[in-house]
């Protein structure tokens, strides 16, 4: 618990015109930026009661990056709100233009309360909207429904 003594390195500082740099400052001069340059792709929006969850994949439907109410520190019931769907478009939105996306192509499934604002957040970024598909599941008949309630 006594004072301790810190010391550096010589292969840890570099000196560069009368000034002591250290390499972790020398690495942090480049700028973040998308490797991947895609002009189009599809969105994937799954709405559900409970979570808003969004992903962008290519025309291929490679899944590039993916944002949810969930992972934006919303809990509980706040997770399925429009605002909190706004949000993750809003996001969604941010990380395809620093891709360069143009236009892209709109999947929806589910019947929760997030479809409509996802997409009107990601169009305030610029993007161009081609096409808005509406896949949500149907069952035909399929499972049993439970007993009736007797009270």
């Amino acid at each position: 618990m006594g004072k301790t003594k810190l010391t550096t390195k010589e292969s840890d500082v570099e000196k560069k015109d009368d000034a002591v740099v250290s390499r972790d400052e020398v690495k942090k001069k480049g700028g973040k930026s998308s490797k991947k340059k895609v002009t189009s792709g599809i969105i994937h929006i799954d709405a559900t009661f409970n979570n808003t969850k969004v992903l962008f994949s290519d025309k291929l439907g490679n899944a590039l990056f993916a944002g949810s109410s969930g992972a934006l520190g919303f809990k509980g019931a706040k997770k399925g709100t429009p605002f909190a769907a706004s949000k993750v478009g809003d996001v969604i939105g941010v990380k395809m233009e620093a891709m360069g996306v143009k236009d892209i192509d709109v999947i929806v499934r589910g019947v929760g309360s997030g479809r409509e604002p996802v997409i009107r957040a990601v169009m305030a970024h610029g993007v161009e909207i081609n096409s808005i598909k509406d896949k949500t599941p149907i069952p035909h008949n399929g499972c049993r429904p439970p007993k009736r309630r007797r009270v």
